[in-house]
């Protein structure tokens, strides 16, 4: 005799499961949070996990004034980085995955499986040959030496193709030809307005990639002046011994968190709209 699992307790696992992995999502954010609330000197006294001698403002405040404003420069530098790296990559991964898509030429599919290969390869491989290669343009510790890799987007590439393929129906692009639209107006207000849920995804992977990125400008920018601020924050929990204040990088993470909280909230809606945009009626 055989039994079948009920729906009820398959949709209890389910949640269970998904429960458990916010759980150890949200859980490190929340402890973030809590430390940074917590007094200089205070961080191990104390629940870890709840709030105690609160101090937000103070730490708020010493992080922002700290060496003369330096964390200010390193959001703004940050922001920068991945608010230009994102758009620009966005742009050309889009219209590279529409082409690919949409247009038949000779060596297409060997360009669509280089460019998917690329995805399988770790982005840290790409560190020191990229080193190499700016170092011989002079262009290390400049802003150009963590722009110019971050334009580049295989994923992106990727995903665009895929986009297009399923979401830009070829009809439409037939009509537009035949009224007379160039290629160029096409894309920008046929295509383009379709695939809108997918150039969201794009441009916020994209933003929170560049954002968190480490190895690269620790390589590239000697120039305190120009780190993004995840380097700026290892650069303080290094040097501790140098009158640092331990409570400086936490607060500074939790600072650094915000942006892409915002960014989340405020792109995620675009999501839904735009999935019918342009379509064939």
């Amino acid at each position: 005799m055989t039994t079948t699992r009920s729906p009820l307790t398959g949709r209890l696992v389910v949640n269970a499961l998904l429960g458990l992995m916010a759980l150890y999502t949200l859980i490190p954010l929340w402890w973030l949070f809590v430390s940074a609330t917590k007094g200089e000197g205070y961080l191990h006294q104390g629940s870890p996990l709840w709030f105690s001698h609160f101090d937000l403002g103070g730490n708020l405040g010493r992080v922002f004034s700290f060496q003369d404003g330096v964390f200010s420069s390193w959001l703004a530098n940050s922001a920068l980085y991945s608010l230009v790296g994102a758009a620009v990559s966005t742009l050309l991964s889009v219209m590279a995955g529409f082409a690919l898509a949409k247009y038949k030429f000779r060596g297409r599919e060997t360009i669509f499986n280089v460019v998917l290969a690329s995805v399988l390869i770790p982005a840290p491989m790409f560190a020191l040959p990229l080193f190499l290669m700016l170092a011989e343009l002079r262009l290390t510790d400049t802003y150009w030496a963590v722009l110019l890799p971050s334009f580049v987007s295989p994923f992106g590439v990727y995903l665009s193709r895929i986009y297009a393929s399923a979401s830009v129906p070829d009809e439409l692009l037939e009509a537009a030809r035949i009224d007379g639209a160039g290629e160029r107006r096409t894309f920008f207000r046929i295509a383009l307005p379709v695939m809108a849920p997918a150039l969201v995804t794009i441009f916020l992977f994209q933003f929170v990639s560049v954002w968190n990125n480490y190895l690269l400008p620790a390589l590239m920018i000697n120039d305190a002046s120009k780190l993004p601020v995840t380097v700026g924050l290892v650069q303080w929990r290094s040097e501790f011994a140098n009158g640092v204040p331990s409570m400086l990088p936490i607060t500074g993470a939790f600072v650094s968190l915000v942006p892409l909280l915002v960014a989340f909230v405020v792109l995620q809606r675009f999501w839904r709209s735009g999935l019918t945009a342009g379509a064939v009626k």
